[in-house]
This record gives structure tokens, C-alpha cells and sequence, in this order.
């Protein structure tokens, strides 16, 4: 049976071994990162755990979404991923700053079940929403024919599948554009 339950330390070594097999070319974060995410803000981060294995993540922080805009990068709104823009006090969005589901464990629901305890977070804080951004994960095969734009509404009409954004589509989020250097690896590790 899947629980959806808050990150715990003793959760971090599990949670880098998930990132690396999730993302193999993007640095895991370190366990220094973890320890400050738990420290400024544990029930913003959520483990997806059946039978005692950690087989998904989502990591979140509030931000004051005024200060940001649509054109954000990743780096400038975790602040190279040390989490130190966490604002609770002033924020109103909830920002998904990483979720990860085990490859082996796609497809039963389990990123659902972390987009629906950062929903209930949101709505528990009285937050206003929920930002994400997400890889274009299939978009390197339509690279040579089509700008990251194109491949996106492509998706988005159902020309073109693309398990991220569609996931993102799926869960009710408004696709607003593409971001250049989202990604986590454009950071200084």
C-alpha cells in the first residue's frame, strides 16, 4: 500500500540514490541541501513510500511569486537550490521545486499522489497556487524540426506525446511557456 508521508532524514540517502537513477545526467542534490530543505520547511517535502521503500519524492517551497516572473529560472528561484527563498510568512505560492518517481514504479499513480498532498498542503496554508516547471523529456528526438514552442503545443493539441508536460496537463497545470535553463543542472555543483 502506497503512503504519501513528509521527507525525513533519514530519508536523504534513498532520495539521492532516486534522483540519480531518475535524472542520470543532472547532479543529485546533496545531503546539505536536504538537511536545510527539512530544516526551513519539512512538510513541504513528501515521500512516496510502499512497503517501506522510498519510490518518489516532490520537493516544495513558498515563494513570494510577485518577486519572480513567468521567464524564472530554476537557479534564481531555490537560489542555486539552498532553499533561503523559502517565505512563508509573505509567500502565496507553493513552488514544486523537484518530484521524481522511480522508473520501475511509473504508472500506478504515485506522481499523482504527491501532486495531491502538495495540493492539499496548498489549500491547508491558503495558498493561491501551485507553480512547476518541467523537462520537455522527449523533446531531443524533435530537436532538428521543431523550437521547444512548437514541440510544446504540439503536446498540448495531441499531435505529439511527452510524458512530463503531459503529466503536468494531466494534474490541471496551465502550460504558460517555455522556460530557458529550468533545469536543475545549469547550477553550480
Amino acid at each position: 500500500m502506497l503512503t504519501i508521508r513528509n521527507l525525513l532524514p533519514g530519508d536523504v540517502d534513498s532520495a539521492i540514490a532516486l534522483q540519480s537513477s531518475v535524472y542520470p545526467t543532472i547532479p543529485p542534490f546533496r545531503e546539505d541541501q536536504f538537511a536545510n530543505l527539512l530544516q526551513i520547511f519539512p512538510r513541504g517535502q513528501f515521500a512516496a513510500v510502499p512497503d517501506e521503500r522510498l519510490v518518489g519524492i516532490a520537493i516544495s517551497l513558498v515563494i513570494v511569486w510577485e518577486r519572480c516572473s513567468l521567464h524564472h529560472t530554476w537557479a534564481s528561484i531555490t537560489n542555486d537550490g539552498n532553499f533561503d527563498t523559502h517565505n512563508a510568512d509573505f509567500g502565496h505560492t507553493l513552488y514544486g521545486a523537484e518530484v521524481c518517481v522511480s522508473p520501475d514504479e511509473r504508472g500506478h499513480g504515485i506522481g499523482h499522489a504527491l501532486y495531491e498532498a502538495r495540493r492539499n498542503l496548498c489549500r491547508a496554508m491558503n495558498l493561491k497556487r501551485i507553480i512547476a516547471g518541467g523537462r520537455l523529456s522527449g523533446y531531443a528526438r524533435h530537436a532538428t524540426k521543431l523550437t521547444p514552442g512548437d514541440y510544446a503545443k504540439r503536446v498540448i493539441w495531441g499531435e505529439l506525446y511527452d510524458p512530463v508536460l503531459r503529466f503536468q496537463l494531466d494534474e490541471g497545470f496551465d502550460y504558460c511557456g517555455i522556460l530557458p535553463d529550468i533545469c536543475r543542472q545549469t547550477r553550480n555543483r
